[in-house]
Formats: structure tokens, sequence, C-alpha cells
């Protein structure tokens, strides 16, 4: 029974991924305009942050929206296939569950940040500045 509840939602996942693709591609939101030396300082301080994703989950498309929205470059780590980033994702944060943001600080020690809407949150917190204006990229 197992093998046919895991076998159903692969099938799903491959239907509908092509479509949740598409639907990101096309909902493109404007991204943050910053002065070059602000964009510079927050490209530095993305340095520190990864974000483990599936490519078609919809609440990693949701955070990938936000990254957009704010002009972050943020490393995306893919998390979908057993391997290196499953296992660090996994070691580090305890669980093997996408979006999950890692955020290290200067002294080298990691916090790994769970759920979209608090990923979103902590980023728009960190990122967001009302004084830059937003155009279409």
């Amino acid at each position: 029974m197992k093998f046919l509840i895991r076998s159903f939602f692969k099938t799903l996942r491959v239907v509908l991924g092509p479509v949740i693709l598409l639907k990101e591609r096309l909902s493109r939101p404007a991204g943050l305009v910053r002065a070059q030396d602000a964009q510079i300082s927050v490209d530095k301080q993305c340095e520190s942050l990864a974000l483990y994703q599936y490519k078609t989950c919809p609440f990693c498309m949701k955070v990938r929206q936000e990254m957009r929205r704010l002009s972050l470059p943020i490393q995306r780590l893919d998390a979908q296939a057993e391997g290196l980033n499953r296992e660090a994702l996994r070691q580090g944060g305890g669980l093997a569950k996408v979006p999950c943001l890692k955020i290290t600080d200067a002294a080298g020690s990691s916090q790994w940040l769970y759920d979209s809407d608090k990923i979103t949150a902590y980023l728009r917190g960190r990122f967001a500045d009302s004084s830059v204006s937003s155009v279409q990229a």
C-alpha cells in the first residue's frame, strides 16, 4: 500500500511539476532596485544564506518569488534527491523538509529556518527597504 501511495504522489509531481514551473516563470514579481552600494551590501549578506528547496514545491516557489521581489541572490540547493544537499539538510536542520533557509552568522554557527511563511517574514524583516522602488526585472 505504501508503494502505491508513493507512486501516486511521484506521478502527481511529474505531471504537475512543469505546470508549477511555468506558473512561476509567468508570474515573476518585479525586483527591488537599490543604490549600488546598498545592493552590494545585500549581496554580501546573502552569502551567509542558503535555501534548501525542491524545484517544483509550491512553498519553495513562494520563497523564491519573495527572493526575486527583494532582489536577493541567495544560493539555492536542491534537496529533493538523496545526496549531499539532502544529507546536509537532515544533519544540520534535523529534518529533510523544504523550504529551509540556512542562516550562518559571522561566528560560523548556523540556524535552520523551516516554513515558507517564516522564511519570507525573515527575509522581509532583514532586507525590505521602503526607500527603494520596484521595477520589472
